[in-house]
This record gives C-alpha cells, structure tokens and sequence, in this order.
C-alpha cells in the first residue's frame, strides 16, 4: 500500500474537511476518504465501486422486515451470514482492518468498521438504525434508542457485527462493557454515536495501530491530520502531532507547534504549558 501523490492528498483532505463539517456528514464518504488517504490506489472509481457494493448489499435485504428484532435478524442473515462479514482476532493486527474499501473486500475488519457497513447497508434500506460506543467494542442498534420518553422494553435491538450480527442482550452488552473497563454498563453508553465520533474512533484506531509500528509514522502524521479537521477534537492531538514532527526530524515546525498548544493550555495549567515550551526549545536546539 502506497500513499497518494502530495496534490491528490491534499485534495483529499479538502474534501473530508468540507464533508466532516457539513450538517449531516456522509459517514461512508468519510471512511472512503480516509481509505483514499492511506492508499494511493482508491481513485474515484474505486471509491465509486464501494459505494456500489453497499448499494448492492441494501437492495438484497427483505422489503421493510418489521421491527428492529426483524432488522437485526435480517442485516444478521445477509451479511454475517451469506455475505460472511465478520471479525477474527488478527484483524487487529492490520491497517486494513481499518479501511472501509479493503473491509468490503475482505469481508472482515475490526468492529467499528463492520459495523459500518451495517449502518451503511441498513441506511440505505430504510431502517431506523445507529451506531453504539461501547467502550472497547463498537457495535449497532436498532429501533429507538433509549432516552426520554422511551421506556418500554425491547424498542431497542443490539446486534454486534464483529460477531456476524449476533443480537446482544443487555446483560451480554454489559459483559463488554466489564471487560473493557471494569466498569458496569450506563444507560448514556447506549446512545446513537455521532457520525463524526465515529469517525474520530476509527482514525484513533488507526493512530494507535501505527503507534503499534514504528516504522510507519508517515500513517499516525496523516491519521493526526485527518483527526484535526473534524470540528471536534481532543486538543492534545496538536501536541501530538507536533511531537511526531520532532521525531520525523521536523524540528521547526514542530517547535513552533508545541509554541502553539502552549498558548492553549497556560490558561488551565502553566506547569504543563511551561514543560511543552521547554521541549519546543529543545526542539529547536536540534537545528543547531
């Protein structure tokens, strides 16, 4: 896999800003620009191709199946079933498994991935359908989600796509929840993600598999950028990514950027915006 030429690149990132900042963003253009990012050979047409598999995949679903036990069972029958979509334990071990494009034609990936194409392939079919943050393990829900003025039970369905669309039962749900964070399960921790969340998730997977090799800082620098152009952010992705320019031997730019979150931070903690400056001149020491 070969990163774009510097002008498609930035072309590339122009479009994601726009689409990220648009009032409903795209979520599978977002994960197709971040597929274009990493890997130099998705043009438009291959991008093209995987909006027509998902296409595909929707059209061959029942006619409106019923309610969201019916839409979990149905997107369960099609994809985890005869399309054979779902995860393994070296999934995590791959960039791939973080590419909505090599997913689709892998037919496995890592559970927010799948479980985008879920929430592609079911918003195409009409199904009132969204994703669900559960800490360490991403995975859909159907149905209303809860909140006020929804109470009753089973109007929300769980399906986990890593597992071939396997509905979860609260307490299953709860299990991961436990395992993750030793924590028990919140009601909030049930509520629709937001596209863009979704999307800062997945580029911090994908950050935190190139933490994983160190050999391929190119892909965390891009993974920081992309991250940056959402309208939300953690701030310390800034330092992050200017320590990175340190490491890569961009000693100026990342002084001045560590200068930068410096000024941002010494309003709620001189102490660390002190220690970041301290590094930036460090930084620059490295010029001489």
């Amino acid at each position: 896999m070969h990163p774009p030429e510097p002008e498609r690149a930035a072309e590339l990132r122009a479009r994601f800003a726009e689409e990220a900042r648009a009032e409903r963003p795209d979520l599978s253009v977002l994960c197709l620009l971040i597929g274009a990012v990493a890997d130099g050979a998705l043009d438009e047409r291959g991008m093209d191709e995987a909006q027509i598999a998902l296409d595909r995949l929707a059209g061959e679903l029942p006619h409106r199946p019923g309610g969201p036990a019916d839409w979990a069972e149905a997107l369960a029958t099609r994809l985890g079933g005869r399309e054979g979509f779902r995860g393994s334990g070296p999934d995590y071990e791959l960039l791939d498994s973080s590419l909505l494009h090599r997913v689709l034609r892998r037919r496995t990936g890592l559970p927010i991935l799948l479980s985008v194409v879920w929430l592609e392939v079911a918003r195409r079919a009409g199904g009132q359908v969204y994703g669900v943050a559960l800490p360490g393990h991403f995975v859909v829900g159907f149905g209303r989600p809860p909140g006020p003025g929804v109470a009753e039970a089973g109007e929300q369905v769980l399906a986990d796509p890593f597992d071939g669309g396997r509905v979860l039962t609260r307490g299953e749900a709860g299990l991961l929840v436990a395992g993750a964070t030793g924590e028990p399960l919140d009601p909030s921790m049930l509520a629709p993600a937001d596209p863009r969340d979704l999307v800062l998730r997945i580029l911090n997977n994908i950050r935190a598999w190139a933490a994983a090799h160190p050999e391929h800082a190119d892909v965390a620098l891009w993974a920081l950028e992309l991250s940056l152009l959402l309208p939300s952010h953690p701030a310390n992705l800034r330092y992050e990514r200017a320590r990175l320019l340190v490491r890569r031997g961009d000693f100026l730019t990342g002084a001045r950027e560590m200068d930068a979150y410096a000024e941002v931070v010494e309003a709620v903690d001189e102490e660390a915006a002190a220690k970041v400056r301290r590094e930036a001149r460090a930084a620059r020491a490295l010029l001489n």
